[in-house]
C-alpha cells in the first residue's frame, strides 16, 4: 500500500520538471498565471493572479424573446417608414430567407451589405403597449470590460431598460433607464454619465440622451458606458489601470457591478417620432435591431488566464490548484486553508492565493513517521540523480512537501505545507 503514493509523488514531480520548459517566461498584465524565475540554489516558481484576455462575448451567449412569438413574418407582414407613413414596401417574411429577420441577426458579422437585422412585429395592438424582453445568457459569470452598445435599425426606442442579473436570471437589478421623458416615463430625474462621480457610481440612472428626438438615420445606438465608470478611476484616457484596478480589489461591490451571468434588455415603447402615435398606421412603429456589442472576460477569480468554449458552455481553465466554472473551490487534496480569490494586490503582478495541498490523516496512518521520514530522504537522494533542475540542498529538516518540495529547498511547483520534524 506504500508504493502508489511513492509512485504517484515521482510522477507529479517528472510532470512539473517538464512543464518548466514549455511555460512562456514573459511576464504580461495578469495574463501569466506562474512564471519560472532563478535563486542561487536554482529554478523557482512564482505565482500570479492572472484573468483571460478580454473578447466579443456574444459569441458565446443563447438569446431569448418574450413573448416568443414577437418575431415578424409569421404571418408575413409590409412594415412603412417612420419617416414616411406612406413608404411601406419593406416585407418580413419568416418563411422566406432574405425576408426573414430572426434574432440572431442581432449578433452576426458587421459589414454586411444591405444590413440584417431582427425585428418585432408592428405595434398593431395598441394602445396595448408592445414590450419585448430580450435576454441574453451566458450560464457563466463574466466581467464587462467595455461599454455594451445596442444598434437599432429602427428608431430608438422611447423607453427602455437595461436589465442585469448575477445569478442565472432568477432574480433581475437595473442597470439604466433610457426614456424621452424620464420624470414621465420612471419617476426618475434625468442624468448622464457624466454626472456621475466615484462615490455615485454605482447609482442607477435614467438618461434620455439616447432617446430624445427621432433620429433615424443618424445615430442608431443605444449605450450602457462602462468605460466612462472606468474612466473615473483610470483617468479620462485610462492610462491609471492600477487605480482602477485596486479599487475593483477592495470594493466587492463596485466589482460586481460590472459582473453578471445575463443582461436583459426591455423594450417598453418603440419611436413615434412625434407626440401623438398615428393609429391609422400603426405598421410604422417596431423594434429593429441590427447589432449588439459586448465585451468582456470569464470571471475566474484571478485563478485563469484562459476560458474554454465547449459544449455550448464557458468554462475556466483553472490554476493555482483550483477548479470548478469559475474556479471558485479549491482542487481535492488541496485544501489546507481555504479558498481565496486571487488580488490584483500588489499591482502589477497581484498575489495568487493558492489552494495549498492537505497532508491528510490517512497518509500518517498508512505511512509511520518515522518510516515516512526515512523514505522521504531517500527519494530525496535520488531525485538529485535525475535531470529536473529543481534539487537543491535537501535538508533533514523538513519532511513532507507538496511534490517533494522537500528537495527544492522550500520550491515547489505548488503550495507548500510543512510537517515538522
Amino acid at each position: 500500500m506504500r508504493f502508489p503514493l511513492l509512485l504517484t509523488l515521482q510522477a507529479s514531480w517528472l510532470t512539473v520538471c517538464q512543464a518548466t520548459q514549455h511555460y512562456p517566461t514573459t511576464w504580461g498584465h495578469y495574463d501569466l498565471c506562474k512564471s519560472e524565475g532563478y535563486t542561487d540554489e536554482g529554478p523557482i516558481w512564482y505565482y500570479m493572479a492572472c484573468q483571460p484576455e478580454a473578447a466579443d462575448m456574444t459569441k458565446y451567449l443563447k438569446v431569448f424573446l418574450d413573448p416568443p412569438n414577437i418575431t415578424c413574418g409569421d404571418p408575413p407582414e409590409t412594415y412603412c417608414t417612420l419617416e414616411n407613413p406612406y413608404m411601406c414596401n419593406n416585407e418580413c417574411d419568416a418563411a422566406t430567407e432574405e425576408l426573414a429577420h430572426p434574432p440572431e441577426l442581432m449578433f452576426d458579422h458587421e459589414g454586411r451589405n444591405p444590413t440584417t437585422f431582427w425585428q418585432s412585429t408592428s405595434w398593431k395592438k395598441y394602445p396595448k403597449p408592445l414590450v419585448v424582453n430580450i435576454t441574453l445568457s451566458w450560464n457563466k459569470t463574466i466581467e464587462l470590460t467595455d461599454d455594451i452598445v445596442i444598434t437599432f435599425e429602427s428608431g430608438r426606442p422611447e423607453q427602455m431598460v437595461l436589465e442585469k442579473s448575477l445569478d442565472y436570471g432568477r432574480s433581475w437589478q437595473p442597470y439604466q433607464f433610457y426614456a424621452t421623458d424620464c420624470l414621465d416615463a420612471f419617476t426618475m430625474e434625468p442624468k448622464t454619465v457624466r454626472d456621475i462621480t466615484q462615490h455615485t457610481l454605482l447609482d442607477i440612472i435614467c438618461t434620455e440622451e439616447y432617446s430624445r428626438g427621432y433620429v433615424w438615420k443618424n445615430d442608431k445606438t443605444v449605450r450602457f458606458e462602462v468605460k466612462d465608470r472606468f474612466a473615473l478611476f483610470a483617468g479620462p484616457k485610462l492610462h491609471n489601470m492600477a487605480s482602477l484596478y485596486g479599487q475593483l480589489d477592495t470594493t466587492k461591490n463596485l466589482r460586481d457591478f460590472f459582473t453578471i451571468t445575463d443582461l436583459r434588455i426591455r423594450l417598453l415603447r418603440p419611436a413615434t417620432g412625434t407626440t401623438m402615435v398615428d393609429e391609422y398606421n400603426l405598421s410604422r412603429y417596431f423594434y429593429a435591431i441590427s447589432g449588439i456589442k459586448i465585451h468582456g472576460r470569464c470571471k475566474c477569480n484571478l485563478h485563469a488566464n484562459s476560458c474554454i468554449y465547449d459544449k455550448e458552455r464557458l468554462t475556466c481553465e483553472c490554476e493555482h490548484n483550483t477548479t470548478g466554472p469559475d474556479c471558485g473551490r479549491c482542487k481535492r487534496n488541496y485544501q489546507a486553508r481555504a479558498w481565496s480569490a486571487g488580488s490584483y494586490l500588489p499591482i502589477p503582478k497581484g498575489t495568487a492565493n493558492i489552494c495549498e495541498y492537505t497532508l491528510t490523516h490517512k497518509h500518517t496512518q498508512t505511512f509511520p513517521f518515522h518510516i515516512l521520514k526515512r523514505t522521504i530522504w531517500a527519494l530525496c537522494l535520488w531525485i538529485t540523480r535525475l535531470t529536473c533542475p529543481f534539487t537543491r540542498d535537501h535538508k533533514p529538516s523538513l519532511l513532507l512537501l507538496s511534490y517533494l518540495s522537500q528537495c527544492t529547498h522550500g520550491v515547489s511547483p505548488e503550495a507548500i505545507t510543512l510537517l515538522p520534524v
